[in-house]
């Protein structure tokens, strides 16, 4: 009977996207639970703020693929380099047109917390470049998660033209099906030859670009990855009038509860559950 591994062992074993997913996810629901983000999700959100969100993000992501592309040869970013199917700057450039118009740039600027981010990643990007990896993981595996669930509610919010004009930055032509491409990414990301110290590392820094997206505008647009609470709408309650409820999961769950046929097959489901937790544990 072989011992158990020691606890580092069974870290290093574990893959570098299980990490970050578990190592990220308190910042991940901090960035979800802010109340920009609660907002933005009810449609209540200011034409000008998403113009500035739209602006940091173009700094952020003109800064990320400068140094993607400066290190797409380094080993520990090689995998993950998908200019064609990930890149965002040219389509924030459409966006920034559209809200100020052909001279845009002469028309924004950084502000002071996307200028620390914009610095943080060219730092990493020139002396640390394998901790790029947290950098590109975090923002597009977000803008190809929730982000697409944000383009709907700003588009409808804000009411953007049906032809795609302000929300270029969530359309990835290249993209046929977000949810493979996520998980071909992922397969890449654990495949990444890293010891478990710069796995660590890089866990370090997703929770660093969480940081940095939460300090302004940019929030707004910011990394869901993961299906989260915060993304669904809320339910009516039960004092809210029959027609609203009916909408919601959790009055509908209740309406089919109290049908007989429901009942029937609950109950049949139970007791072949039961069956079978008798038998495993004879």
């Amino acid at each position: 009977r072989s011992l158990p591994m020691p606890v580092s062992a069974q870290a290093l074993s574990q893959n570098l996207s299980e990490l970050l997913k578990e190592g990220t996810k308190e910042s991940h629901d901090r960035a979800e639970n802010t109340q920009f983000v609660k907002d933005f999700l009810k449609g209540r959100i200011k034409r000008e703020l998403f113009k500035l969100g739209t602006v940091a993000l173009y700094f952020t992501y003109s800064a990320l693929e400068e140094e993607m592309e400066r290190n797409k040869e380094h080993p520990a970013f090689t995998p993950l380099y998908f200019p064609l199917e990930l890149h965002r700057k040219e389509s924030l450039q459409k966006d920034l047109e559209y809200f100020y118009g052909e001279d845009w740039q002469g028309k924004i600027q950084p502000s002071e917390a996307t200028q620390q981010y914009v610095d943080r990643i060219h730092h990493v990007g020139q002396h640390e470049p394998e901790l790029l990896v947290a950098h590109a993981y975090t923002r597009y595996m977000g803008d190809l998660s929730g982000g697409q669930l944000l383009k709907k509610v700003a588009q409808r919010a804000l009411k953007l033209p049906s032809t795609g004009e302000g929300i270029q930055f969530y359309v990835f032509e290249n993209i046929s099906n977000p949810q493979k491409f996520k998980q071909f990414y992922r397969a890449r990301l654990n495949a990444l030859d890293l010891d478990q110290a710069t796995k660590e590392r890089i866990v370090e820094e997703a929770n660093k670009a969480f940081e940095f997206n939460m300090q302004g505008p940019i929030v707004s647009l910011c990394c869901f990855h993961y299906p989260n609470r915060a993304l669904v709408p809320p339910c009516p309650s039960p004092s809210a009038a029959g027609r609203e409820s009916s909408g919601c999961p959790y009055f509908l769950a209740l309406a089919l509860l109290k049908q007989p046929t429901v009942q029937l097959l609950l109950a049949a489901c139970l007791a072949v559950a039961a069956g079978l937790a008798a038998w495993y544990v004879m």
